[in-house]
């Protein structure tokens, strides 16, 4: 698999793993997704607009317009779940066209991040690598707090296998995407 197809299916990866959390998250009352619970971040809401904030930085800065620590002000830009969860599928769809678009050239290409005492400088392959991470690393802890809810966590690691068993358990998630097998495991 070529870094690219790999990058580009980390991507679909990621939108449809969101998409599960945030069915499952969208069942939860607006006192559930604010309530306090152990965690990183003290509530659902608060870790999923702190997924999305570190997206805007990373993606912004994929892009060529880092929004350096604006990204975080306010720290939840969204304390409404209905719009966190647009604005998160949004982001979702521009890291796809992202790494739709990557050429080995734009893969080694420098990225700049400016933080609070430096400017980081890091090639883009490895700020896919850290956001893919990133992502996977707080949706484990939301995935983790919904254990606390009578809101069942989703299966989020059906996405890969070929089988046509496992295509079935992610048919009906890839359809309301509006994702193909096809469009997700076929070259550009």
């Amino acid at each position: 698999m070529k870094p690219q197809r790999y990058f580009l299916t980390q991507a679909y990866n990621n939108a449809w793993a969101n998409h599960r959390l945030l069915k499952a998250c969208g069942l939860l009352s607006a006192q559930d997704l604010v309530s306090p619970r152990q965690n990183f971040f003290p509530s659902i809401i608060h870790t999923l607009n702190h997924i999305l904030t570190v997206d805007w930085l990373y993606i912004g800065a994929l892009e060529g317009h880092c929004p350096g620590a604006s990204a975080f002000e306010p720290e939840i830009p969204f304390p409404a779940f209905a719009d966190l969860d647009r604005e998160q599928r949004v982001t979702d769809r521009r890291l796809i066209q992202h790494c739709r678009d990557l050429t080995d050239e734009a893969l080694g290409a420098e990225v700049r991040i400016p933080r609070d005492s430096h400017m980081q400088v890091e090639p883009a392959n490895r700020i896919l690598l850290h956001l893919f991470q990133h992502q996977i690393h707080h949706r484990g802890q939301v995935h983790a707090m919904l254990s606390g809810t009578s809101v069942k966590p989703p299966q989020l690691d059906e996405f890969f296998p070929s089988d046509p068993a496992e295509q079935a358990l992610r048919a009906q998630d890839l359809a309301e995407l509006g994702f193909t097998e096809t469009m997700i495991w076929s070259d550009r």
